[in-house]
């Protein structure tokens, strides 16, 4: 991909089986793939180095927020004009990448986020639609921010934006955290279509639906029982 420099950042956490493949679909379209082996046991960071990826590592497991912190502060060290957050479980397109980081390198936003329900979202279950559409709810009661999308892990960054986006959730919570620093900084952003295949594989990876409740009850209680940020 021509332009400025841009590096995807992928935080992942046992991911052998289609690390491999994520990594060189990404090669194909950015300068430079950071896998942050989020403490592993499988060997995820051995097969994300033998594709093409520079791989950081957390002895320990930390969580998806920590692994992207620690990709995205990385990034911006190597001199990272555009920076891709792509999840490491298959489900995302590396042809979306392209159209997701057109408008954040033509100078149009600091943010584009990457919506499934304006693009596709493959044999996505119901039990996941309904946390997602509650989670889009959550967002436009406490952020304001009137997404269609507020949880998928497709996302690119402007540098100036990444360096003021600094996660202190290290775990899935993230997602919100992310959009309420936008709402709180005022970045011009931009919903993005994109592709999320759902596969019997990736339906194990990430949060189920009762963790995505426990996530929202955790926000909340944030949002009113303690000092803001």
């Amino acid at each position: 991909m021509a332009g400025p420099k841009i590096i995807a950042v992928v935080p992942a956490y046992n991911e052998a089986a289609v690390i491999g493949d994520v990594v060189r679909g990404l090669r194909a379209v950015v300068g430079q793939v950071v896998v942050v082996d989020d403490g592993s046991r499988d060997g995820s960071g051995e097969l994300a180095r033998a594709a093409g990826a520079t791989v950081l590592r957390h002895l320990i497991n930390r969580g998806q927020g920590a692994a992207l912190e620690t990709g995205t502060r990385y990034a911006i060290r190597q001199g990272a004009e555009v920076i891709v957050h792509f999840d490491a479980d298959g489900q995302h397109d590396p042809a979306d990448v392209a159209r997701l980081v057109a408008p954040v390198a033509s100078g149009q936003v600091a943010v584009a986020l990457g919506s499934r329900f304006l693009g596709s979202a493959a044999n996505l279950p119901w039990s996941r639609r309904l946390i997602l559409k509650l989670g889009i709810l959550f967002t436009r009661m406490f952020s304001g921010l009137r997404l269609t999308d507020t949880n998928n892990g497709l996302r690119a960054l402007s540098r100036a934006a990444a360096s003021r986006i600094r996660l202190t959730h290290d775990g899935m919570a993230h997602a919100s955290e992310i959009l309420d620093i936008i709402a709180d900084l005022n970045l011009p952003h931009v919903e993005v279509p994109v592709t999320v295949r759902y596969t019997p594989y990736s339906l194990t990876r990430g949060q189920g639906s009762m963790n995505g409740f426990r996530i929202i009850g955790k926000l909340i209680i944030e949002k009113f029982f303690t000092s803001s940020r």
